[in-house]
């Protein structure tokens, strides 16, 4: 494979440091450190990736970590409970004195309770004791779960209880020392459409990052540079793909220039950063990073590498110029037309590579008895794409403009098989969660075939991931990913009638969508919808006609679980750019006077009027 840095400049001798901040996802890394890694070992870096988010986990949840946890936070939560009930709060008093007077057995059983979740050997004798006994600390997430129960606990519930107890320990993390804190996604409320980054400055102070994750920096940074030659120039990639991993992406770039100094480069990218910040304005998160790099990575990154020194222009990355003044990306194609075809190149052939993680440190969370949900969470997946981008790309609702959307590329599947096997014989792990926006079905074909045609003595691949409900996906189509080893797909109903279909765009009708979903279900594949209310143009006849399609969808066997999303319009969506052509003249935007800093989200007149259906439609989810 051609090296453009190599034939447009001197290879530059660096190392590359791809960081994962706190907190995304605590069953399984996040697929973008297993790209980079694999992008950057392709080019001859020496690589390492490291998952903060999940380290975190660990320097959080141990018996050092609770026994900190309480000497910090026990004079709150009292003080707290005082308060609440001076205000007739008896329950919220009792479950935070509870915590205070049941420390002792909280740090004592958390090294327990995370193997227990994690899987470890030689748990399973501490399974019996930590279900039975009545000297077991208790949260209220824990026994809402045992008195919910029509039968006595038994061993095999150890794995949900030690679920329920992480999440316990977090309500009351939120409660009293830090209300950005949870178990996934940390901060999320923070940074999405946020109108000043003064509020993320602000937030840079929060406890859980001061007290416990910058002590996870210092203790990884002070191994890292005995490590390394004084003088060794090192790329810096933090992945940023969610709002709440801002604010830890921000710490964790400012401790890399406390320690590293002017030998670190840093950049920062990723979901959030591709749908938020694409025409950034605030010169102040150029004191954190050094450049912004935009969509996939792979040509922004070969660009900035052959063009260091140059302090010109750069394919899909922002940078401070000389003058001080933001450059944005390079629009000369001509320019930059090698590196947009490597970067189809690298999309197609590469592998993530996982080499760097320890799969056994991930907990695997049993927080929900639906199978279906479990997916995402009870399990280390190997998490892989089939495709970049969406074959479809035209959803009304979707950012259909951003790369990560509209520019289709496949993969060599056959590639890619081989080598998640072969991760898979390095890992352990076996299970491949498909993080496309919808898995090809052709691609999704070619997999299964890869798959099926394995000896029988050898180890095969398990799978699951999103998908579009068409008319593509026969029964013989489902039979054969089923026999395969597909278990479970999840995909977009979003309104579902025929005209809600077609008013989005979805590109199929009710017929094809019901009879997809009846071709997975009678080949014994687990099925999820994705449903959206709040439409602009929505009114409450629409949403109960897909609230009643729905519900026979449930009755007829035909989903095992679903999930209402509430509309956000944005920026990079179909019928935005479509409004602005001077169509849709129901939809009126509420454009921000000023230039917000994080910019997708917008707000639209009407849009409050849905929101009191969020509850009604839960209770209506739960109980089919």
């Amino acid at each position: 494979m051609l090296n453009p840095i190599k034939s447009h400049g001197t290879l530059p001798f660096m190392k590359t440091l791809i960081i994962q901040p706190p907190l995304v996802q605590l069953n399984t890394p996040y697929p973008s450190g297993a790209y980079l890694s694999a992008f950057f070992r392709n080019l001859g870096f020496d690589t390492q990736w490291v998952d903060f988010s999940n380290g975190l986990f660990h320097e959080l949840f141990c018996s050092k970590g609770l026994e900190k946890l309480f000497t910090l936070s026990q004079e709150e939560a009292l003080s707290k409970a005082f308060k609440a009930e001076k205000k007739g709060k008896d329950e919220e008093a009792f479950q935070l004195r509870r915590y205070i007077s049941n420390k002792d057995l909280w740090i004592r059983w958390i090294d327990p309770i995370v193997d227990i979740v994690c899987g470890r050997e030689n748990q399973r004798e501490l399974c019996h004791e930590f279900v039975q006994s009545p000297f077991i600390p208790r949260g209220m997430r824990m026994e809402q779960f045992l008195g919910s129960l029509e039968r006595d606990v038994c061993v095999d519930d150890a794995q949900l209880l030690a679920s329920l107890a992480l999440a316990d320990i977090g309500d009351y993390i939120t409660s009293v020392f830090d209300s950005n804190f949870a178990l996934i996604r940390y901060a999320e409320h923070l940074a999405c459409s946020t109108s000043s980054f003064d509020s993320v400055l602000e937030n840079l102070k929060a406890p859980v990052l001061v007290h416990f994750f910058k002590p996870l920096l210092e203790k990884f940074f002070s191994n890292y540079l005995e490590r390394r030659s004084s003088e060794e120039k090192i790329l810096v990639c933090i992945s940023i793909p969610f709002p709440g991993s801002f604010v830890g992406g921000l710490f964790a770039a400012s401790f890399v220039r406390s320690v590293l100094g002017s030998s670190a480069i840093i950049s920062i990218g990723g979901g959030y950063i591709n749908t938020e910040l694409r025409e950034i304005q605030e010169k102040r998160v150029f004191d954190f990073v050094d450049y912004i790099s935009y969509d996939r990575g792979y040509g922004s990154c070969l660009h900035l590498l052959s063009n260091l020194e140059s302090h010109g222009a750069l394919y899909k990355t922002a940078f401070l110029d000389k003058k001080g003044c933001i450059c944005p990306p390079l629009e000369d194609i001509e320019q930059i037309d090698i590196y947009i075809k490597k970067e189809d190149e690298y999309t197609r052939s590469i592998v993530p590579d996982f080499s760097d993680i320890d799969f056994s440190l991930y907990p695997r969370l049993a927080d929900d008895v639906n199978p279906m949900h479990r997916l995402w969470s009870d399990g280390a997946w190997l998490k892989a794409y089939l495709a970049h981008g969406c074959y479809w790309h035209r959803c009304a609702f979707c950012d259909t403009t951003l790369d990560y959307v509209c520019q289709y590329r496949m993969t060599d599947i056959k590639n890619l098989h081989k080598g998640l096997l072969e991760q898979g014989k390095k890992t352990g792990v076996y299970g491949v969660h498909f993080v496309d926006e919808a898995s090809p079905p052709v691609a999704l074909e070619q997999f299964a075939l890869a798959n099926s045609e394995l000896p029988p003595t050898e180890k095969r691949l398990t799978f699951w991931g999103n998908i579009r409900f068409e008319k593509t996906f026969t029964r013989d189509l489902a039979d054969l990913l089923s026999f395969a080893g597909l278990t479970g797909v999840s995909g977009g109903i979003e309104i579902a009638t025929g005209e809600g279909l077609t008013s989005v765009n979805k590109g199929t009708d009710m017929e094809h969508l019901v009879a997809a979903c009846a071709a997975f279900k009678e080949a014994g594949i687990l099925v999820h919808g994705y449903m959206i209310y709040g439409f602009w143009e929505e009114t409450p006849q629409i949403l109960i006609d897909s609230m009643e399609t729905l519900r026979q969808l449930f009755q007829g066997g035909l989903l095992d679980s679903a999930f209402w999303h509430k509309f956000v319009l944005t920026r990079h969506s179909t019928v935005f750019a479509e409004w602005e052509k001077g169509l849709h003249p129901q939809l009126k935007p509420i454009l921000p006077k000023v230039k917000p800093f994080a910019e997708n989200d917008l707000r639209f007149e009407g849009e409050e009027k849905s929101e009191k259906y969020g509850p009604s439609l839960q209770v209506a989810l739960d109980a089919w």
